[in-house]
């Protein structure tokens, strides 16, 4: 899938550790990320760029996070971008000050990488259903569901129609591990007579399209459990 078709982020955040940190995790997870250091860099990198979505610090140099927020909800053209806070203020008085300032959620510092990821989904999923809904991302995986297009590492990958909605269960729960009678019920149907060990010969499938030499096999083979989609090794 095309780069420019990935959501766009806007980090902005002082702390270059915690702004590495986070630039890795949400690339990782098929973002396109955009950072700044401070308040001005951030209103000119919002109104040049026009990201998906804010991931805004409270602390910063020069302008706050607040004065941040607000700003680019006066500005026509980002007042209706999602906008997260970060920050390591966690009192109910700082959080609700968050979100009067324009904020549409609120993070607390230390946060884990995998909670600020569903939670910006569920923000993005609000604000614009298609950009999450339609085009799922994993890894170096990603799947559009509107041109029926599932590429990895920049090349198509051809995929059957049972692959294709097995691939698909499986990036919308990615980490979660499903039982074949469960893949049954969920990939198939309740209603069609399928042999459990018919979703064995699927998955040998799924894995010989979307493998090539070299490439981490992303289906993982939980012994007596079933399978998942994660990075962890087979």
């Amino acid at each position: 899938m095309n780069a420019a078709l990935k959501p766009l982020v806007l980090i902005v955040e002082d702390e270059a550790d915690i702004l590495t940190l986070l630039k890795y995790n949400l690339e990782k997870e098929g973002f396109r990320v955009a950072t700044a250091s401070d308040g001005e860099e951030a209103l000119l990198a919002a109104g040049e760029q026009t990201p998906h979505i804010v991931l805004l610090d409270w602390m910063l140099p020069l302008m706050s996070g607040l004065e941040v927020c607000r700003q680019l909800r006066r500005n026509a053209k980002t007042r209706d971008i999602p906008i997260i806070m970060l920050t390591a203020r966690g009192e109910e008085g700082d959080r609700v000050r968050g979100l009067n300032s324009g904020a549409d959620d609120y993070i607390t510092k230390p946060f884990s990488p995998t909670e600020l990821v569903a939670r910006m989904r569920a923000v993005l999923r609000r604000a614009s259903p298609g950009m999450t809904d339609e085009v799922l991302t994993f890894a170096d995986v990603t799947m559009d569901l509107a041109a029926h297009r599932v590429r990895r590492n920049g090349r198509d990958v051809h995929l059957g129609p049972t692959e294709f909605r097995l691939l698909r269960h499986f990036m919308q729960h990615a980490g979660r591990v499903f039982s074949r009678e469960q893949l049954l019920d969920l990939v198939w149907g309740h209603d069609v007579y399928v042999e459990p060990r018919t979703v064995d010969v699927h998955i040998r499938r799924l894995r010989k399209a979307m493998n090539e030499e070299d490439e981490l096999d992303l289906i993982r083979t939980v012994r007596s459990a079933g399978y998942a989609l994660d990075t962890k090794s087979v």
